[in-house]
């Protein structure tokens, strides 16, 4: 086997050991990083309801009491999980894998009870006053799903509405009726803000990063070996196939080669040096036989 073609074999299988290697390190580096993504994206989307929840209740909601239409009908706009709902909808056209949920153990509009995981969440809250937001994944009939949640607490301008049915506005007991949404209290947690997307979505930016990255190792690593097969080639294999064509011509007899040049003064050079003063020794010892 030639000497460049063992040299090869043992880089390429050394390569494959190093590419296995960073594949399983990268691989769920860049599932964790996708993952730290989303959820950040999740909590800014968060922040962004909870920003239009503060807006509706200490400037929208004053105004639109004031109305004659508020006096004639209620208006769902004076509600901060509304506003907070309906802004996360529009956002969903551009991203459409994200969803967002206000679930309520005890809310007016049915709509917004929370199902059994959803319960859950909030009962985490409940039972746990410092935890602000929680992370968490969860089955679904369309595969599994990670969950950003954040609890929502009553606060004084909850309990206009939902204190007692006698305090509510006449027009949204006349919507929804006097049996649900009352008997909140004030810093309870009531309800939880849940932002939701498929756990494919951060496997899928992982997996797009992780081929990018392997393809471009690949290559990088092809033209390396590329580059030291070239090197390897002309400052090694080429000098040391010179060497012993000369060789073999000198052990035939033929003495009309010359010595062959000198470059430089590396380990070649000097290999070459000494062949040129062994061919000149035995080229003198035929001459004097002869």
């Amino acid at each position: 086997m030639k000497l460049l073609l063992k040299f090869n074999l043992i880089l390429i299988v050394l390569v494959a050991v190093g590419l296995m290697v960073v594949s399983i390190v990268a691989r769920s580096f860049l599932v964790e990083n996708a993952k730290a993504q989303v959820l950040q994206q999740a909590e800014l989307m968060m922040e962004s309801a909870s920003s239009t929840r503060q807006y509706t209740t200490e400037e929208l909601k004053p105004l639109l009491q004031q109305s004659v239409a508020h006096k004639r009908m209620f208006l769902p706009q004076t509600v901060p999980a509304y506003g907070a709902t309906v802004t996360f909808a529009r956002l969903r056209k551009k991203f459409p894998e994200y969803t967002y949920k206000e679930a309520s153990l005890n809310p007016t509009n049915p709509q917004d009870r929370a199902v059994e995981w959803e319960t859950d969440v909030i009962q985490h809250f409940r039972n746990d006053a410092t935890k602000k937001a929680l992370v968490g994944e969860r089955m679904t009939p369309t595969g599994k799903s990670l969950f950003l949640a954040h609890p929502i607490s009553v606060q004084p301008s909850c309990l206009e509405c939902h204190s007692v049915p006698a305090a509510a506005p006449r027009t949204m007991i006349a919507k929804y009726g006097g049996n649900n949404g009352f008997g909140w209290k004030l810093d309870e947690v009531i309800a939880a803000q849940i932002v939701s997307l498929p756990t494919e979505l951060p496997l899928r930016i992982a997996m797009k990063a992780y081929g990018t990255l392997m393809w471009s190792l690949t290559a990088t690593f092809a033209a390396i070996l590329v580059a030291i097969n070239l090197v390897l080639y002309f400052l090694i294999i080429l000098p040391v196939r010179k060497l012993c064509r000369v060789a073999d011509r000198v052990s035939l007899g033929e003495l009309d080669s010359g010595e062959l040049p000198v470059h430089g003064k590396d380990e070649i050079a000097e290999l070459t040096a000494a062949f040129n003063r062994l061919f000149v020794s035995v080229s003198k010892a035929l001459r004097m036989l002869h």
